[in-house]
Parts: C-alpha cells; sequence; structure tokens
C-alpha cells in the first residue's frame, strides 16, 4: 500500500520492516553520510589536539544533524506505520511509538 506522502506503509507482520521512497531514503542516506564524514573529522580533531571548543562544537553540530534524520523517520513512521496500524484496530503501536521517542528525546 502506498501513503499519499509516496511512502510505502510499513509491514507490521513476522518481519517488521519501512519502505521509504526512494527521495526519502535518498535524502536520509545523504544526511547519514555527511554525518558519517562529521564522525571522521572528530576523530581526525582529536588525534591533531585541536582546542576542545572548536571539538565540542563539532559534537554539537553531528548531535543536531542526527536528531534531523531522527525526527525525518518519526515523521513517515507516524504517517504510515502508525495510522495504519491504529486503524487496523492495533493501539499498541501507541506504546510502541512512546517508548521509542522517549529513547529518542534522552
Amino acid at each position: 500500500m502506498i501513503h499519499e506522502n509516496g511512502q510505502e506503509v510499513c509491514n507490521h507482520g513476522s518481519e517488521r520492516t519501512s519502505h521509504h521512497s526512494e527521495k526519502l531514503k535518498n535524502n536520509l542516506i545523504t544526511r547519514l553520510n555527511r554525518i558519517e564524514g562529521q564522525i571522521r573529522g572528530i576523530k581526525g580533531m582529536v588525534e591533531k589536539d585541536v582546542y576542545c571548543d572548536d571539538i565540542l562544537n563539532q559534537i554539537a553540530a553531528v548531535q543536531s544533524a542526527l536528531n534531523a534524520v531522527g525526527r525525518l523517520l518519526l515523521e513517515g513512521h507516524m504517517r504510515s506505520c502508525v495510522i495504519e496500524r491504529i486503524q487496523e484496530g492495533d493501539h499498541e503501536v501507541i506504546d510502541e511509538l512512546l517508548k521509542t521517542m522517549n529513547k529518542l528525546m534522552k
């Protein structure tokens, strides 16, 4: 089933998967590749004994970028998987979503 935003909805049987649109998947991969590069950069900064405040600023940038990826995934999840499962009468998805959101907000 395809959601109106172009994202296929998640299966929630024995194998849980998510099928993102190619546009969203490419966006997420691009962001994650950038974050991966930032992490390598931070490692290099530590190895070169760069001033701590500069390293901490880079860590803050990585955390912000990772939070943005999490928000995109959460939005897609809520607009597809969660809605579908509620419509099917599976209200346990709310508890699952709340647990996930608590983990994201730590």
